[in-house]
C-alpha cells in the first residue's frame, strides 16, 4: 500500500494558535512529531496550543516553564515525566475516569484539531495498527481535523480496535525507532507477601485486571497453579506472559471476548511487543470497551487489583494526590472497582504496602487535607497489605476500623486504635492480631 510521506517539520505546519493536539500514549508516544511541534513552539510560530494525552513515555518538553503561553498541557493522567511541571502549575490535569477520556473527545467537550499518532506500516489491505496503545487515541483519530501519523516498523501489528485504515490518516511521516521499554525491577519481600495475600483471593476461572509494577507482578507470579484465568484489563505487562505460555491464562471461561486477552494499552519489554505482534489472541481495544463498567460486569469473577497512596480507617482510598499535591490521576481504578463489584462473583481489591519507603503508615485515621478520594468508602470491598486481606463490603464504620487496623503495620496499630477510639467513643474495642 503506497502513501506519500513528508518530513516531520513539514507535517506539523498544520498546527496553528489555539489548536488542541492529541498525542498517542505510553510506548507509542510519537516523539519525532512532538519534537518538530516543540521546535515550532520554540520559534514562537504559534501560541496557546493545548496538548492532550494520557501517560506518555520519554521527555515532555511542551510541559516546561519555558513554553508558558505557547503550550498548555491538559493531561488525563499525570505521569512522572510531567509531575513536577503539573505540581508547579505550568502543566494541568483533567480529572476523568479513564473510561470517559474518549467521551470527552467524542461528545465534543474537548475539540481535537490535530492528532499526532504512531502506527505500524500498512498491510496489503491498506490497514495500519495503533500497536500498543488504543486508549482514547481512536476517538481522537475519528474526531480530529487532521491526523498525522509516524509510520514505524517497530510498532507491533496489534489486532482489535487498533486496526485503522490509511484513509483515516491525512499526513504520513516515516521514522523507524524502537519503542520505549520498561524492565521490571526485582520484587521486594513486601511485594512478594502482598502478592501471596492477593493471589489467595483469585479463584480459578477469574477474569483479571491489573496494571504494571511490583504488586501486579508479584500476584501473577503466585498464580502458576490456577486454571482457566481470563484477562480484561486496561493494560498488562510482561508478568502475564509466563501464565499465557503455560496455559493458566486462556480466557476459556470468559463470557465476552472468550479466549481473548483484552487491553487498551501496553508497556513492557521487547518480548511483550513481539508477543502482541500479529497475535489474534490479543485484542487491543478502545478504552470505552476495556473500562466501561457495563462491559466489565459481563464477565464473571472479575478480579480487579489496584493500588493506593493512602487509605483511612473507614476505607476511603486516595490514589491521585498527596494532600493537595497532585501525583497521578483517577485512571481506571473506579471503572474496575465498580465493574468488578457488579460482576457475578467479582472481587474489587485495593493492594498496597502498609508503610511508605520512609516507614510512614499508608493507613491513617483520616486522609490528609486535600487528598483526592478516588475510591469512596462505599465502593470498597477488599483491602490487602503484607499483613493480610480484609473485606470491608457491608461492614460498619467501626468494623472497618478494626479490620483495616488489623492489616496495618504493627508499629502503627496502637495509633490507629486510639484514633478510632477517639472517633467512635468508649464503646469501641479493637481486637489486635499482633
Amino acid at each position: 500500500m503506497h502513501y506519500k510521506a513528508v518530513s516531520a517539520e513539514e507535517a506539523v505546519k498544520v498546527i496553528k494558535s489555539g489548536d488542541r493536539i492529541h498525542l498517542s500514549s505510553v510506548a507509542v508516544t510519537p516523539h519525532v512529531l512532538i519534537n518538530a511541534m516543540v521546535e515550532r513552539g520554540r520559534n514562537k510560530e504559534f501560541e496557546n496550543v493545548k496538548v492532550q494525552h494520557i501517560h506518555t513515555e520519554g521527555p515532555a518538553p511542551y510541559a516546561g516553564a519555558e513554553f508558558e503561553g505557547v503550550f498548555q498541557l491538559e493531561s488525563f493522567f499525570v505521569g512522572g515525566n510531567v509531575r513536577k511541571q503539573t505540581q508547579a502549575g505550568y502543566a494541568d490535569y483533567i480529572p476523568v475516569f479513564l473510561s470517559e477520556t474518549q467521551k470527552l473527545i467524542r461528545e465534543g467537550y474537548l475539540k481535537v484539531n490535530v492528532a499526532l499518532i504512531q502506527v505500524s506500516p500498512p498491510d496489503k489491505h491498506g490497514f495500519v495498527s495503533l500497536g500498543t496503545s488504543v486508549d482514547a487515541t481512536l476517538a481522537a483519530i475519528e474526531n480530529a481535523d487532521t491526523v498525522i501519523a509516524q509510520v514505524n516498523k517497530y510498532v507491533p501489528r496489534a489486532w482489535g480496535d487498533a486496526m485503522i485504515s490509511v484513509k483515516d490518516i491525512d499526513i504520513f511521516v516515516e521514522k523507524d525507532e524502537q519503542l520505549y521499554i520498561h524492565n521490571n525491577a526485582p520484587l521486594s519481600d513486601v511485594e512478594k507477601t502482598i502478592g501471596k495475600n492477593v493471589a489467595a483471593l483469585v479463584e480459578d476461572g477469574a477474569c483479571l485486571q491489573m496494571g504494571i509494577g511490583g504488586i501486579p507482578n508479584a500476584v501473577l507470579a503466585e498464580l502458576t497453579n490456577h486454571k482457566n484465568l481470563g484477562v480484561h484489563t486496561e493494560m498488562f505487562s510482561d508478568g502475564l506472559l509466563p501464565l499465557i505460555e503455560s496455559g493458566v491464562v486462556n480466557g476459556k471461561e470468559k463470557q465476552i471476548d472468550k479466549g481473548k486477552i483484552v487491553a487498551s494499552f501496553l508497556m513492557g519489554s521487547q518480548a511483550l511487543y513481539d508477543f502482541v505482534d500479529d497475535n489474534p489472541m490479543v485484542a487491543m481495544m478502545d478504552v470505552a470497551h476495556t473500562n466501561g463498567i457495563h462491559v466489565i460486569r459481563k464477565n464473571k469473577k472479575v478480579t480487579a487489583i489496584n493500588s493506593a497512596l493512602s487509605v483511612d480507617i473507614t476505607g476511603q482510598v486516595c490514589a491521585d494526590s498527596i494532600g493537595t499535591t497532585h501525583y497521578s490521576g483517577v485512571g481506571g481504578q473506579i471503572d474496575f472497582i465498580r465493574g468488578a463489584g457488579h460482576s457475578e462473583g467479582g472481587k474489587p481489591i485495593i493492594a498496597m504496602p502498609s508503610v511508605t519507603s520512609k516507614g510512614i503508615s499508608k493507613i491513617s485515621p483520616t486522609l490528609i487535607e486535600g487528598a483526592g478520594v478516588v475510591t469512596t468508602r462505599s465502593n470498597m470491598h477488599w483491602l490487602a497489605t503484607e499483613y493480610g486481606a480484609v473485606n470491608l463490603y457491608g461492614k460498619t464504620l467501626q468494623d472497618r476500623a478494626r479490620l483495616i487496623t488489623s492489616i496495618a503495620h504493627p508499629d502503627h496499630r496502637e495509633m490507629l486504635e486510639k484514633a478510632a477510639f477517639d472517633r467512635f467513643g468508649s464503646h469501641y474495642h479493637f481486637v489486635s492480631n499482633k
